[in-house]
């Protein structure tokens, strides 16, 4: 049987893995999804802390640097 992104099992057939979606797009079936971390939410919470002290102006010179990383990388391709 396969996995879902956070570990659902999931049918290996067509037919089933479509009973399945409409089971759940109609209600008869729920998905619970897993909590996340401790790393995946003191991430979420030290990103926000780290954008709350930043002005304007720094948020504006890290977003020139990404997207100057992006453009480089995309042109060694």
């Amino acid at each position: 049987m396969l996995k879902g992104p956070q570990g659902q099992k999931r049918p290996t057939d067509i037919v089933g893995n479509a009973i399945m979606v409409a089971k759940l797009a109609t209600g008869e079936l729920e998905e619970t999804l897993k909590q996340p971390s401790g790393k995946v939410r003191s991430g979420h919470a030290g990103a926000k802390a780290r954008a709350s002290k930043m002005t304007k102006e720094q948020r504006s010179a890290v977003a020139k640097k990404a997207a100057a990383a992006r453009w480089h990388e995309d042109s060694a391709e």
